[in-house]
């Protein structure tokens, strides 16, 4: 049996007709960048996730860059975030001049520790850019209440994020100043290519994103400011429109199947399941597990010795990339983060997965932990 980490081909072929009549009309119309497709669905992901603007824009990387200008961010400045993530985080502060602050994160959760976040604030501090990690919507009550006693804006990395539900109640990338989402092709809404969104109730930021996301300008041809090409293109808001109508079905469905492999790994010796934190609280992005005892990558070529395509999110934390060598950490600073590094490994996980597919994938899993 041959089962991949994640499987576009299935999600495409649900949607297949419709893709390809909003295709049609597009090229008959041959309006391509920020058109109707464009504006209908910043409407729509903005009243999903019921925020006052949605602003499409060519990636999640793009989202929170902008998102980060928009605030007014710049060199001499401090953004506290984890390193625990996937290197845009940490690539967008670097856009900016800022500097990166990494934190610790929870063991439980992989989101970040808030009781670390508290002892790195300092007068250089202008924004804490939380992640919720593998669709984890990570706990805000207590981050929010210490950015507003610090004045310091709150920047939702929800990318992995889409739909799932914070403890204020809202939808994780409402409850900061801005929320960026990335619809890369993998996620669960996912383009057809790049794309991503900012959310935000604040209209003056707003005003600031959609200009930065077209070179500045607001007339065209005329540029009070130096932005940036980062525009959501037609085609994209088009699949995602299409998209948008089955994401809570197909979280719900993740949701089974993440409930699925934690009953079939339940006690599989040196494997630890994720927890779930219940109701809509994760939309699993990732599933991924931990292998203790140093037999992750010899479990990793097991699986796909068996036919299953697994990934490691994330094997190198940002503390330790080559690119961030400059900031001057060291290994050892941050050991959750580096255990868990160490310890992951991503299963498949897509709506279209089957009851039998997850059973064959834990059924490898328990045969190696046996040898």
């Amino acid at each position: 049996m041959q089962i991949p980490l994640v499987d576009l081909r299935a999600g495409y072929e649900v949607i297949k007709d419709e893709v390809r009549a909003a295709l049609d009309e597009i090229f008959e119309g041959m309006q391509l960048t920020i058109g109707p497709n464009v504006r209908a669905f910043d409407q729509e992901w903005a009243a999903y996730c019921g925020s006052k603007h949605a602003i499409g824009v060519g990636s999640g990387t793009d989202a929170l860059q902008l998102a980060i200008r928009a605030l007014g961010i710049a060199p001499g400045d401090e953004v506290i975030t984890v390193s625990f993530t996937f290197f845009a985080t940490a690539e967008a502060i670097f856009y900016s001049g800022a500097r990166p602050i990494l934190v610790d994160i929870d063991e439980r959760t992989f989101n970040m520790d808030v009781a670390q976040v508290a002892d790195r604030i300092t007068p250089r501090t202008k924004a804490i850019i939380p992640v919720h990690l593998y669709g984890r919507a990570m706990d805000l009550k207590q981050l929010l209440s210490l950015a507003a006693d610090q004045n310091v804006a709150v920047i939702e990395d929800a990318c992995q994020a889409h739909g799932a539900v914070l403890d204020t109640g809202k939808k994780a990338g409402t409850a900061g100043r801005a929320g960026a989402f990335s619809f890369y092709c993998s996620k669960n809404l996912g383009a057809y290519g790049e794309a991503g969104s900012i959310t935000t109730d604040d209209d003056e930021l707003a005003d600031s994103m959609r200009q930065l996301r077209e070179h500045g300008q607001v007339t065209r041809y005329y540029h009070p400011i130096v932005g940036y090409n980062a525009r959501l293109d037609e085609i994209q808001a088009a699949v995602l429109r299409i998209k948008l109508k089955r994401l809570d079905r197909n979280n719900q469905r993740r949701r089974e199947l993440a409930r699925m492999y934690n009953e079939l790994l339940a006690g599989v010796p040196g494997v630890t399941t994720p927890e779930d934190p219940g109701g809509d609280r994760h939309v699993w992005y990732v599933y991924a597990i931990r292998m203790a005892g140093g037999k992750r990558d010899a479990l990793r070529e097991a699986l796909t010795e068996r036919g299953i395509g697994t990934q490691i999110h994330y094997p190198i934390p940002v503390h330790l990339q080559d690119a961030a060598q400059f900031l001057g950490y060291r290994e050892g600073e941050l050991p959750v983060t580096e255990r868990v590094a160490n310890e992951v490994l991503s299963l498949p996980m897509y709506p279209e997965l089957t009851d039998d597919q997850v059973t064959y994938v834990a059924d490898a899993v328990k045969a190696f932990a046996r040898r």
